[in-house]
């Protein structure tokens, strides 16, 4: 088994490196092409080692070499595969083929169509490490890599300045919350004495409440970043600007729930501290509100689904926060499906409509892209909660453990936030796909996506369905490693009651969506309309106005420093310091080159002169021992 881990883990970073080779070619199909079958390699791989941990119930460790060993510090390259990694690592390698498929059809006329598949392979590489370590310090390096290559991805069309500025935000905004997360490290091995999970894990409880509380606020403080909590959120709407497959890839299955998956590997830290658990529960809470209300009249098709991405992260957080650690992962596993074929359809409808976002600006789709039609209208359902989808079984899970353990406030939040995602998801289907085609208008002529990116999406269409029906496997499988809490209302009545309503809640918000949207007359916004004009939709379209905020109280102040220190301490200080050295270096050399000219009555001159001031100095030496005792 251990050849497989190998190959599972260093499949993506071949891909990598043979499309670098070809990065600085023009576009050469085999780029796209080796990638995408070694990352098909690395799922068969992880296929079989999911395979092996569901026979067995047991884990894979291996160590692949010594990385550091000084004094009592020791940390290998140790890998482990058990069922929480083997999880993500199917996930992870599942959507990644899937995306990098799709992507030799969406990239196929981009000039950097090379390029694209050296940072995607080499993403999907950091991913694994991130997962697969079997120590913190380990994930911290998949950590990095992966923040490094979004980076290289958001701003992959570097010419445009808002996609480098946006993956300058991603990166900046990741790296003060990884400062968190690397103190929070620190304080791991500090007062454990290691970085290995299961030796720092098994000497926690024995620590004080108060240093346990640090450790799991800053490692969360990094989970936030990288899951884009608030108030370290606003990136991941912005990092749209890089390619769809992207999005679909890093924004909606892998790095953003990276911070959850940290959450849930350090559960035995996290079952410690109940309080900071119910912080993290909290915050999951607000953030899947907060998100979800922004998406309502947002006119960025991506954007939108964005959105619904940190909405969903927060319901994510809630079942951690609260415990429930294997539903955290198991809707985890479940949203990359359908939320990564919603990205891929959006990829598609850009294409369609000649890379235009605005909804409102579409229409009637569904005449001309009966296939993507097809594939996020499932994926909606999916998201959305409707039963049988996969949605259905890992989100109303989350509902049953905000009222199972009484948190009331959570669990209505929740609630209320069911419905604002089915409102906003079908309000996006019904602009694109229904009512008037309004595209004609623009002189736009939409057209279907090519075949077989249609079919590289089919095995997210399947999933979306048929995940959820999966539940008391995974439950059986994961639970050997996580707290096997099973989550029931008590009262049969309770929750078929709280089933049925939640159900004709979130039904009564799609009829809503489609009544306004699909079957009435719709025009495109200009801002004069009453609604626009309102208070709460300049509040929602200007997201609470917390990036201007911070434009003008952080990013501004900060920029007006910098140059003030650039002109008044680097310039006038520094610069001038430096600069006066060499210039009396310089001056010094060039007084004196003569003593170098090769005349020798100049050359006795200076002897002289060097013989009369080393006289002066050991007659001033020695008045100085006779008369003051030096």
């Amino acid at each position: 088994m251990e050849m497989f881990l190998y190959i599972a883990l260093f499949a993506p970073l071949v891909g990598s490196l043979f499309a670098t080779l070809f990065a600085a070619s023009p576009k050469t199909l085999i780029a796209g092409v080796v990638p995408s079958l070694l990352l098909f390699i690395s799922f068969i791989a992880s296929s079989i080692l999911l395979a092996y941990v569901l026979q067995t119930g047991g884990a894979i460790h291996v160590e692949m070499m010594t990385w550091m060993a000084t004094g009592d510090l020791y940390i290998p390259f140790g890998f482990v595969v058990d069922q929480v990694s083997v999880t993500m690592m199917m996930v992870v390698t599942l959507v990644s083929t899937v995306v990098h498929v799709y992507s030799i059809g969406y990239m196929d006329h981009d000039k950097g169509f090379n390029r694209f598949f050296a940072w995607l392979s080499a993403f999907v590489f950091s991913m694994m490490i991130l997962v697969m370590s079997d120590n913190f310090a380990g994930l911290f390096i998949g950590w990095e890599g992966v923040g490094l290559c979004s980076w290289g991805l958001i701003g992959f069309w570097y010419h445009k300045e808002s996609a480098t500025w946006a993956a300058n935000e991603a990166f900046i905004m990741n790296r003060i919350a990884d400062l968190g997360m690397l103190i929070g490290i620190f304080l791991v091995y500090w007062n454990t004495g290691t970085l290995q999970y299961d030796q720092a894990f098994a000497v926690m409880p024995s620590l004080d409440t108060e240093i346990l509380t640090w450790m799991g606020i800053f490692l969360f403080i990094g989970a936030m970043g990288k899951s884009a909590q608030f108030p370290l959120h606003t990136w991941l709407a912005d990092a749209m600007e890089g390619p769809t497959p992207v999005s679909a890839l890093i924004h909606a299955a892998t790095m953003v729930t990276a911070g959850v998956y940290l959450v849930v590997r350090a559960n035995p830290l996290y079952d410690l501290i109940p309080d900071v658990g119910l912080f993290i529960a909290s915050l999951g809470a607000f953030v899947a509100m907060f998100a979800a209300s922004m998406a309502l009249v947002n006119r960025d098709m991506k954007r939108i689904i964005a959105y619904s991405t940190l909405s969903q992260l927060g319901y994510m957080f809630v079942a951690a926060g609260l415990g429930a650690y294997w539903v955290a992962l198991f809707h985890l596993m479940a949203h990359a499906f359908f939320k990564a074929l919603l990205f891929l359809g959006a990829g598609n409808v850009m294409h369609a409509m000649h890379d235009e976002l605005d909804p409102f600006k579409m229409g009637g789709l569904s005449k001309v892209m009966k296939g993507t039609f097809v594939m996020m209208t499932l994926a909606s359902v999916a998201l959305a909660g409707l039963f049988p989808l996969a949605g259905f079984f890992s989100k109303d899970l989350i509902l049953e453990v905000g009222f199972v353990q009484h948190h009331y406030i959570i669990y209505s939040v929740l609630l209320f936030t069911a419905g604002l995602t089915a409102f906003y998801s079908f309000r996006l289907v019904a602009l694109i796909f229904h009512g008037e085609e309004r595209y004609k208008l623009f002189g736009i002529h939409p057209h279907e996506a090519y075949k077989f990116m249609l079919v590289a999406m089919s095995p997210l269409l399947l999933l979306a369905i048929v995940a959820g029906a999966m539940k008391m496997t995974y439950f059986e499988m994961v639970t050997a490693l996580l707290p096997a809490t099973e989550y029931h209302v008590h009262s049969e009545i309770t929750y078929w009651i709280m089933t049925i309503g939640t159900q004709l809640f979130v039904i009564a918000a799609i009829a809503f969506a489609y009544k306004k949207y699909a079957f009435s007359k719709v025009s495109v916004p200009d801002g004069s309309s009453d609604m626009e004009k309102s208070f709460i939709y300049k509040l929602l379209y200007n997201q609470y106005y917390i990036p201007h905020f911070y434009e003008n109280y952080f990013v501004k102040p900060y920029r007006e420093m910098s140059h003030a220190f650039w002109k008044e301490m680097d310039i006038l200080l520094v610069d001038a310091t430096v600069d006066g050295i060499a210039k009396f270096i310089y001056n010094t050399g060039e007084n004196t080159r003569d003593m170098q000219s090769g005349n020798l009555s100049t050359m006795l001159k200076w002897m002289v002169a060097g013989t009369v001031a080393l006289l002066s100095l050991a007659v001033v030496f020695a008045l100085a021992v006779r008369y003051l005792g030096v």
